[in-house]
């Protein structure tokens, strides 16, 4: 079977994981990168106010996403662009937490996706000092990128993805997770998931 796989960047406006103000989207198939999307998001309400800390992170302030599509009225588009594959996230816990967090503050059914973090696997496919996401893109060959722009966020990821898979000659996702000992997870909205305040990666 091929390589095929979504990447997903989201960024958020606070600490609460129901804040999404951002969200990036990278397509792969056969192991190449065939399609990038991103946009900007209106959380929520009483999920919306921005953070100076996460303005500090991402750039991204209320003005900008005044006019943004609500998270109800975009989920749709994500699903469009993701499809049936595996969502692959640096940090996975993180953006899945948006996920389904975003579509409770909403009332929208979230979608049951299988997922996979780069981030666990990075920490097996390579031996470096750190494994945030700019630094296990570099070990990828993907180097100099806008850190915090969700778009490029999620190429970088894909590029970790696409690089621990030839290492190992993985076939696909489910291979390549058994070669280094990752789980490819199903993200069930009625289970909790890891939802640090954050993104350290």
């Amino acid at each position: 079977m091929p390589l095929d796989f979504t990447a997903i960047d989201f960024e958020t406006a606070n600490s609460s994981s129901a804040s999404a103000c951002a969200v990036g989207l990278v397509r792969v198939r056969e192991g190449r990168i065939v399609a990038r999307a991103g946009w900007l998001i209106r959380p929520p309400a009483g999920h919306d106010r921005f953070f100076e800390v996460n303005i500090g992170i991402h750039g991204i302030r209320p003005h900008d996403v005044a006019d943004a599509k609500t998270w109800s009225d975009q989920l749709g588009d994500i699903a469009a662009f993701a499809g049936t594959d595996v969502l692959v996230a640096h940090n996975a816990g993180f953006d899945m937490a948006v996920l389904r967090r975003s579509c409770e503050a909403s009332g929208d059914r979230c979608p049951p996706y299988r997922y996979l973090c780069s981030l666990q696997l990075a920490r097996r496919a390579y031996v470096l000092p750190s494994y945030r996401l700019p630094v296990a893109a570099a070990e990828a060959g993907f180097t100099d990128f806008a850190h915090h722009d969700a778009t490029a966020d999620a190429e970088a990821c894909a590029h970790i993805v696409v690089d621990a898979a030839r290492r190992v000659d993985a076939t696909d996702l489910d291979d390549l997770a058994r070669r280094h000992g990752v789980t490819v997870k199903t993200l069930d909205p009625t289970v909790p998931v890891a939802e640090p305040v954050f993104r350290a990666a």
